[in-house]
């Protein structure tokens, strides 16, 4: 999979954000939400990853970055998964001068007017290397979710959280915050999970490299146009790819303790 091309204008002013936002087929949501990203924060620069949409979401976001050079635009050429959209993200946001990068769905089920509380908290000056915008730490909730999607939802997390040993509520949240370093250091060329079981991989890596993760309540609500891009591919994915990570973390773990 590779990147057609950029658009938009000069990018990562000092002391800017970037949100990341992967795209397939959001043609309708996609303006509402930078529109309620730049009312909430308007130093903070948007990155349309589109994997080819075939609704026009691709040309759409080529037209907001024509009239707001805040909005850049990465064009690629096919469907490779969310994970491969943030990391050719990240990748984007690491060549240029910004302090801190967030993931944010392009659905409205993240409400933009949380990402100043999420971005206080990234050291330095806060206290965190990763903010994430949790679902399932007191005060958090979700919102318009059948009742399947918020069990399926709890379970994953209570399972990745207890086979991985990671002391996170809502590791497969795609809400959260990085401080450049962190990025910088995480070896994402390797980095093969395609799903939300992406957000689980970071989570991990990120506590394994040492880095300080918090956790900000926030009310996720369920998409009101388009369709989920949720489906069995992604839980099974999800499922092979946790049991693996966590049977080898607790491997190694009880090697240590033998020796």
């Amino acid at each position: 999979m590779t990147d057609r091309h950029a658009t938009g204008g000069a990018a990562g002013p000092s002391g800017s954000a970037l949100v990341v936002i992967p795209t397939y087929d959001e043609r309708e949501n996609l303006a509402p939400v930078v529109r309620r990203l730049h009312a909430a924060l308007p130093s903070a620069h948007a990155l349309v990853v589109d994997d080819a949409s075939p609704d026009g979401t691709g040309e759409l976001a080529d037209e907001l970055a024509a009239a707001d050079d805040r909005v850049h635009v990465l064009h690629r050429t096919g469907k490779a998964g969310l994970g491969a959209a943030y990391v050719a993200g990240f990748a984007w946001a690491l060549e240029r001068d910004y302090p801190a990068v967030v993931e944010m769905d392009a659905d409205g089920s993240h409400a933009p007017e949380d990402l100043p509380r999420l971005l206080s908290l990234l050291r330095p000056g806060g206290t965190a290397d990763v903010v994430i915008g949790s679902r399932y730490v007191p005060g958090g909730r979700v919102v318009n979710w059948p009742w399947h999607r918020q069990a399926l939802s709890r379970g994953a997390n209570l399972y990745s959280k207890y086979s991985l040993g990671v002391p996170v509520n809502d590791s497969t949240a795609g809400f959260r915050a990085y401080r450049r370093e962190v990025l910088a250091e995480l070896p994402l060329h390797d980095v093969a999970s395609q799903g939300y079981c992406f957000q689980v991989d970071l989570t991990l890596r990120s506590v394994q490299a040492g880095f300080r993760i918090a956790e900000v309540p926030i009310t996720f609500a369920d998409r009101e146009l388009g369709e989920s891009k949720m489906n069995g591919d992604i839980v099974r994915e999800a499922l092979v790819r946790i049991t693996a990570w966590g049977l080898r973390r607790r491997a190694a773990q009880l090697r240590g303790l033998l020796r």
